[in-house]
């Protein structure tokens, strides 16, 4: 990135980066005193000028007036699935008569962007009984704790989909 002529997304992403690091800091301060958000404003920019060309979070990511929503209710669904998935797993440790069937599926992702990926495939690792073991190109290889099936139409709509729905919409392709 160049960071004397900066195309518009490049701006965005800029503007972006800075804005979620003063948030951060904002948050991490507990504080709206001038001297926290002019330190913060300091080092938020120093940030934007020292990393732009590393790689940028929400590059992949299409800012409108729907993303905010977007993100909301992509962590309802995620909180969703977190609850439904512990409550399984204690379920299943409680009471070891409820059977289990591991294995490892393949599900196939639509998601284009690495940074979409790597948050699909974290957001499936971090829910309770399913395990995100290798990544390659549009497949993840994943260890579920019950598998109902094989073929990989059904497990990407069973571990997924509700997923993806959310993150193809803020993706840009």
């Amino acid at each position: 990135m160049n960071i004397a002529a900066p195309d518009r997304r490049e701006k965005k992403h800029l503007v972006a980066f800075w804005l979620s690091m003063m948030l951060v800091w904002v948050l991490l301060n507990a504080s709206l005193s001038w001297q926290v958000v002019l330190a913060g404003a300091i080092v938020a920019t120093l940030l934007v000028f020292i990393f732009p060309a590393h790689g940028f979070l929400f590059a992949g990511t299409k800012f409108t007036p729907e993303t905010p929503l977007l993100v909301l209710g992509y962590l309802w669904l995620f909180t969703r699935e977190l609850v439904k998935s512990n409550l399984d797993v204690a379920r299943r440790v409680i009471a070891p008569e409820v059977r289990i069937n591991p294995g490892i599926v393949e599900i196939k992702t639509r998601l284009q962007h690495p940074t979409y990926r790597l948050i699909l495939a974290n957001s499936i690792t971090l829910t309770p009984g399913t395990l995100t073991v290798d990544m390659i190109e549009d497949s993840l290889f994943i260890h579920w704790i019950d598998v109902t099936g094989k073929d990989v139409e059904s497990a990407t709509r069973e571990i997924s989909a509700r997923f993806e729905h959310y993150l193809m919409q803020l993706s840009q392709g």
